[in-house]
């Protein structure tokens, strides 16, 4: 396996986020596409039946922002800029986990029983290619796969680091983060949310695995207590901005370019930021949130965070 390259073989001056991200998105491609297969994996009889990987496969390839992995590699970066690049085929696993776990959670929220959705990243979502009964096995394989991806058993990932990765992406999949959320959106449509609770919805359903990723990638180095304190903050602050942001595009972008349905949270009567707020404090409330995100890295003391500033101006402005 290759190593990830460093943002710190690049001078400051010199940084570009698409630079940056291309190397590193080849990289997860890659090793998704490997990984992801029907091919019988060693030390086992079989492989996993082809009509189901073709449902996994299509659900997690070649599409997507890629946000998670890129969060899980900056942040591997921003601690182990300083200790020689250590974990670097763990901070690749944890990229693809991460990105699995995300793939299988939009399969799951586009079906009928849930958000009802028939595109998503510019193509038919997964049950309407494949038929529901596939849809729902390939969420449930995407989801088995992630955490075998952190449990390899050539020694290339230490038994202690297994285990801490595997707990941070349960924690943030689960009950306490993104199927929670979710669980709440359901609950909440054609509800009036406060802030308070709209922040809570918003934090468990999209932000969990988005700080969740920072996190990971922080455990795959060396990292230092005020250097932890700080990626907690920053994951936090993207991940509600995150949201907030696709709140706001929902009502501003149409379905080209976002690549999926566009005003689908008004038509279903979904409380939204743009709902309780307005769209003007929405965006006022997203660069706030830029702000808290950077004010975090320049506090933790990291060796590297050029690529996680880059990345959280991407989150907050963006236009899909």
């Amino acid at each position: 396996m290759s190593a990830l390259v460093n943002a710190a073989d690049v001078p400051p001056d010199e940084f570009t986020l698409d630079d940056w991200s291309r190397s590193r998105l080849d990289q997860v491609e890659q090793a998704l596409s490997r990984w992801v297969t029907a091919e019988t994996p060693q030390g086992l009889d079989h492989g996993a039946p082809a009509q189901l990987v073709e449902a996994m496969r299509y659900a997690v390839l070649d599409g997507g922002k890629r946000l998670r992995p890129l969060l899980v590699i900056a942040a591997h970066e921003a601690v182990s800029a300083q200790t020689q690049r250590v974990h670097c085929e763990a901070a690749l696993r944890s990229a693809c986990a991460v990105e699995l776990i995300h793939a299988y959670s939009l399969v799951h929220d586009d079906m009928p029983c849930m958000d009802n959705d028939v595109l998503r990243r510019g193509k038919p979502t997964v049950h309407v290619q494949f038929g529901q009964a596939r849809a729902l096995l390939a969420g449930d394989a995407l989801q088995a796969l992630a955490f075998e991806l952190l449990t390899p058993m050539d020694g290339s990932v230490p038994p202690a680091m297994q285990a801490r990765l595997c707990a941070l992406l349960a924690r943030a999949a689960g009950s306490a983060g993104m199927a929670g959320g979710q669980a709440i959106d359901l609950a909440s449509v054609g509800h009036a949310l406060t802030e308070y609770q709209l922040r809570e919805m918003h934090q468990l359903k999209t932000g969990a695995l988005l700080q969740g990723s920072v996190m990971m990638g922080a455990h795959c180095g060396e990292p230092q207590a005020p250097a932890l304190m700080a990626l907690q903050n920053y994951g936090a602050a993207i991940g509600l901005a995150f949201q907030v942001v696709d709140d706001i595009l929902d009502v501003t972008a149409d379905s080209a370019t976002l690549g999926k349905t566009a005003g689908k949270d008004a038509c279903h009567d979904k409380p939204t930021y743009v709902s309780l707020m307005g769209l003007e404090a929405s965006r006022n409330y997203a660069q706030e949130l830029l702000l808290q995100a950077i004010d975090a890295l320049n506090c933790g003391g990291l060796s590297d965070a050029v690529a996680l500033h880059a990345l959280a101006d991407m989150v907050v402005n963006r236009a899909s």
